[in-house]
């Protein structure tokens, strides 16, 4: 497994906002404790909201606005998106500004949140190719507030290419990674699709209402294949 599909899969395993347990993730995931600790180390330095320590546990926290600015999440998305892509500029003149600005932004946030000056530098690592689904987000999120299902050309981590038909039902965004949770008519089941993933997303003419097993407040991410 890749270390940028591994950490992905970390985040899927704190999403629920539990307290995890280094070794129980090592177990989950077949890798040492060793790595789990730097896997985590690697998280919180991209901008992941995960507290917790070593021997005690990991969990996802709440995020943290900018003091003295209050952004809202939309807003704060997309200044990371936006210093994410500029970064992968051919133009280097641009690539030292972004890389300056995560500086002056790292300056203002509480130690909590960026531990500390070189963490905003990861805006491209490990998930260097979130930016590819960036053209998808339109679709992606209207068909959510207009309850419209998407059919979906994906391309699973291990290359495998397929189609699925989908009533999209909640967006995240985790650290330079976004997620696409939605009911899945293909699988008849939840699935999450990570949005860099996505190939291509089409609106089809057919919306969609809430069934009960079909909602969002019905999905678990422990029983999630």
């Amino acid at each position: 497994m890749r270390r940028s599909d591994r950490l992905f899969d970390i985040i899927q395993i704190l999403r629920d906002g539990k307290l995890h347990r280094a070794q129980d993730i090592a177990d989950r995931l077949e890798v040492s404790v060793r790595t789990i600790y730097r896997d985590m180390d690697t998280l919180v330095a991209s901008g992941v909201p995960v507290e917790g320590e070593r021997g005690v546990g990991y969990m996802v926290r709440e995020a943290i606005t900018l003091p003295p600015v209050t952004l809202t999440t939309e807003e704060l998305e997309a200044l990371n998106l936006g210093m994410a892509i500029v970064a992968e500029a051919a133009d280097d003149d641009l690539k030292r500004a972004a890389l300056s600005l995560a500086d002056k932004i790292d300056a203002v946030l509480p130690t909590s949140t960026v531990a500390e000056a070189d963490a905003w530098k990861f805006a491209v690592y490990p998930f260097a190719d979130a930016t590819r689904g960036f053209t998808h987000m339109p679709t992606l999120r209207a068909a959510i507030k207009s309850r419209q299902k998407l059919h979906l050309d994906y391309r699973r981590i291990d290359g495998v290419s397929t189609s699925r038909t989908i009533r999209p039902l909640n967006m995240e965004y985790w650290g330079r990674v976004w997620t696409l949770t939605a009911w899945c008519e293909t699988r008849d089941d939840f699935r999450v699709f990570r949005v860099d993933l996505v190939e291509a997303a089409t609106a089809l003419p057919e919306l969609f209402v809430d069934e009960p097993g079909k909602r969002l407040s019905d999905y678990d991410p422990e029983k999630t294949a």
